[in-house]
């Protein structure tokens, strides 16, 4: 169970729940990348106590997740297009013959 932390008024996240996420599965590409950039730089410049740093990491998953899950899409709807044009022109050139 989420606990408030009385000096910073950030969420505070027991070892065995980790934190909420469901927020990452409503973002953008682009929103997730940044958010994803942001979580990369805070682990990299330390400085965080070991649960910040495994929420940042639990976080950071999330996002890479999300990102793919976006990309996958975006190339899905790419190969969908190529496979459509391909369609064509193969029916356009059967029509010719």
């Amino acid at each position: 169970m989420a606990q408030q932390d009385q000096t910073s008024g950030t969420q505070q996240n027991s070892p065995a729940t980790g934190p909420d996420l469901s927020d990452v599965d409503h973002l953008g590409y682009e929103q997730a990348r940044e958010q994803l950039v942001d979580v990369v730089s805070r682990l990299e410049a330390g400085g965080t106590t070991l649960e910040e740093s495994l929420t940042l990491w639990e976080r950071g998953e999330a996002l890479a997740t999300r990102c793919e899950q976006w990309l996958d899409g975006a190339r899905e709807r790419l190969d969908a297009a190529r496979a459509r044009r391909e369609d064509r022109e193969q029916a356009a050139s059967s029509s010719q013959d």
